[in-house]
Parts: C-alpha cells; sequence; structure tokens
C-alpha cells in the first residue's frame, strides 16, 4: 500500500468514501436532465462489476472496491428535493467524513456534457444538493456538477429539467457521462485537488448542426 498522500485525501488514509447520484425514482423519470446523476451512479456501478443494489435508508446502496477504495454508492429514492434525508442516514450509520462523500448533480448554468468539480459552496440552485447542505450542516461537500444547458426561452425551469434529452444531445451527454465516471475514478484514487484539475478544463464536444 502506498504512503500518506500530500493531498490528505490518498487511498492509505482517507476511510470509505460514498459517491451520491441525485435523481427521482420511477420509470417516467428515467434518463430525464435532472437524473444524470442518477445515471453516472449507474456507469460507476457497471465499471465495479454490478453488485447487487440493496434498500436502506429511504435510497439503493451498495457497497464495494473501486481501485483501491472503499466505496458506497447511494441513489436516494426520496425524490430529488428530499435528498439530504437519505444522505445524512448513509453517512452517519458508515461514519464517513464530509470530504469523502461527492455529490453527483445536473447543472443548469453549465454547458450540455461540462463538468464542474467543486470542493465545497453553494448550492447554485440544485434543490437536491441545497437539501444535503442542510442537512449535513455543511457548504463543505465535495460536487461533480453536468451541465444540462440553462433553460430555453419559453421553457418552464421544472418542465426542462424533467424534460429528456433529444438524439444530439444524447451523444454529448453520453460523451459528458464517461467523462464523469473517470472523474469520480480521479477523485478515488488522486484526490479531488487532482480531479478538478484534470476534469474542469475539459470543454464538452461541440452539438451537432
Amino acid at each position: 500500500m502506498s504512503g500518506p498522500s500530500p493531498l490528505g485525501n490518498s487511498v492509505a488514509d482517507a476511510g470509505m468514501a460514498m459517491v451520491v447520484g441525485l435523481g427521482n425514482p420511477g420509470a417516467k423519470y428515467e434518463q430525464t436532465r435532472h437524473n444524470i446523476g442518477f445515471e453516472c451512479l449507474n456507469g460507476l456501478l457497471a465499471k465495479m462489476g454490478s453488485p447487487n443494489l440493496q434498500a436502506k435508508f429511504e435510497g439503493q446502496f451498495t457497497k464495494g472496491r473501486f481501485g483501491q477504495r472503499d466505496v458506497c454508492l447511494v441513489w436516494p429514492l426520496t425524490f430529488m428535493n428530499c435528498s439530504g434525508r437519505c444522505v445524512a442516514q448513509f453517512a452517519r450509520f458508515y461514519k464517513i467524513e464530509i470530504r469523502n462523500i461527492l455529490v453527483i448533480c445536473d447543472d443548469l448554468s453549465l454547458p450540455l456534457g461540462k463538468l464542474r468539480i467543486r470542493k465545497s459552496g453553494s448550492s447554485g440552485g440544485q434543490k437536491g444538493l441545497s437539501d444535503i447542505i442542510q442537512s449535513l450542516g455543511t457548504q463543505d461537500v465535495p460536487r461533480l456538477r453536468i451541465g444540462i444547458d440553462p433553460t430555453p426561452e419559453h421553457w418552464e425551469t421544472t418542465d426542462y429539467v424533467l424534460s429528456r434529452f433529444s438524439t444530439a444531445e444524447r451523444a454529448i451527454v453520453d460523451d459528458g457521462l464517461s467523462r464523469a465516471v473517470s472523474a469520480v475514478a480521479s477523485w478515488l484514487s488522486d484526490g479531488i485537488d487532482v480531479a478538478m484539475n484534470g476534469f474542469n478544463r475539459e470543454s464538452p464536444p461541440p452539438k451537432s448542426k
């Protein structure tokens, strides 16, 4: 096993990690913009060999190894706006430090497929992330945002985030999700600073005409 990293978030000293994907439960919400966190978590699950999911604390989860890290993947099933209740229960039960939690969610302020990793900050209006911040009692919650483009003119934001991607958008989203899985892997193995440096500067591919 390697020695402690100067990042303070190494395989050796970090403890169990928890990766939370945000979305809404039920078939009617599958592959909608607001459920991109769930989709990213599904990609991570496949990388882990698709271990069985279990129900707990108003969510579904699985535990396993990702590289050299012990990790718990969590899908809150409370609906987006109440995600914090589920996340806080998992964090307390498994004694997971805040710095070892990564929340994956959609972001209306980012271009489609663009990634943005941050160590802390406000929710930026993302209600699931806002509820998690409130439930954990701190803004110092690492998060990976995946861009879904701003709400178009003549759309209500609620309707837009619950809409599905077009065929052209889907190709960009799938590329973004692939990079997001790689970003989470980087966070788990090398720490958040390395992940930020490696993925925040990447640009999504241009939209198809």
